[in-house]
């Protein structure tokens, strides 16, 4: 148990970018008074992290975590984590998100959970896991494609488009009890569904009026409300953090370019005007920064733009980038690509510096 939680945790933290790791050279305390700091201080470590675990009677898992500051020897955070057997991994998380927010200052996101389609041939899974790529759940499995799934604020559901009755519908699903609704079946295409911060509404995409146009409907499919109409293609909504507002995909200056509204409709405005392809708009947790897929040089790659400067930074080096998503500390990005032909998940920090490829089985 000991070694399966040590390795979560240093993958987690290796996984950041932030951390590196010192051989222990079979060294192994366990108590804050089996530490030699100067030691410790001599092999570069400025943080340690040591603990005990244990099995309870009633079979849950109790690790005892203690964060020690090797350069000041002093304890930064102790404390108690436990799980029902069968989830040493999440012990794993929770321990790296305290070690993660206690040396950085930021959130950890290592005990959330990602969303994503698997595809092999013709079958396709939509699929929970880990924010490292493991302990897969499959929410739903068919013969149809399934696109753009959208978590809701409080994770209990999962909205997301379904080919199974032969055109594009949205359903929305809940991840406990698995039951799902029909969210929006009109005639035409639904499809981009987004929700809202407060989880009381929806946004997405219907032709059932002529073309692509942005509407707001609650998650029960009642009160449909049309907030675009442009009468041109306007596709990919997300909602700013505090719901005032849409970012969304429009060729109604031509070329796919990202707009802004306000979530009560009215006149839209221009964000993006550097290049003649912009979509997939995303907005950062704090709403500073918005990232998107830009074609550049005819590759699609993923960008982050500052809203403030408008100053725009490319962040990875491949060519077919999609669906971006920000983790909820707002200090990386998860995103889909293609390797060698194959679909990858992966993340990059928002300096850009720190790439990584998930080890899911979604590849």
């Amino acid at each position: 148990l000991a070694a399966a939680i040590n390795d979560v945790v240093v993958n987690d933290l290796l996984r950041s970018g932030l951390f590196r790791m010192i051989d222990t050279e079979g060294r192994s305390p366990h108590e804050p008074a089996e530490v030699s700091y100067p030691e410790w201080l001599a092999r570069g470590a400025e943080a340690l992290a040591i603990g005990t675990v244990a099995v309870q009677a009633n079979g849950r898992i109790e690790a005892r975590f203690r964060l020690l500051d090797v350069v000041k020897q002093a304890e930064l955070a102790g404390q108690v984590v436990s799980a029902s057997d069968g989830q040493v991994r999440a012990v794993g998380h929770r321990i790296a998100d305290l070690i993660y927010e206690k040396l950085t200052g930021d959130k950890g996101v290592f005990s959330t959970r990602i969303a994503y389609v698997n595809r092999k041939g013709q079958h396709y899974r939509l699929v929970v896991a880990d924010s490292d790529g493991y302990n897969e759940q499959t929410v739903l499995s068919q013969n149809q494609p399934i696109m753009s799934p959208a978590w809701s604020p409080d994770g209990s559901h999962l909205a997301y488009v379904s080919f199974e009755t032969d055109h594009a519908v949205v359903y929305v699903q809940s991840l406990y009890t698995n039951q799902r609704k029909l969210l929006a079946g009109f005639s035409g295409s639904n499809s981009a569904p987004a929700w809202a911060p407060n989880g009381k509404q929806l946004a997405i995409v219907l032709t059932r009026d002529g073309s692509s146009q942005i509407y707001l409907i609650r998650p029960d499919g009642s009160g449909i409300n049309r907030i675009t109409f442009s009468g041109v293609i306007d596709t990919e909504p997300n909602f700013s953090p505090d719901g005032q507002y849409l970012l969304f995909t429009s060729d109604r200056g031509g070329s796919p370019q990202i707009y802004r509204i306000a979530s009560s409709g009215g006149n839209a405005e221009r964000v993006t005007f550097d290049g003649s392809y912009n979509v997939t708009p995303r907005l950062s947790p704090d709403g500073k920064s918005m990232a998107f897929i830009a074609r550049n040089g005819g590759r699609f790659q993923l960008a982050l733009m500052d809203l403030a400067s408008k100053q725009t930074q490319i962040l990875t080096d491949s060519t077919k980038d999609e669906s971006p998503s920000f983790a909820p500390n707002g200090r990386t990005i998860l995103y889909a690509s293609e390797i060698n032909g194959r679909g990858v998940l992966g993340t990059v920090s928002i300096d850009g510096r720190i790439k990584q490829k998930l080890s899911v089985q979604a590849a």
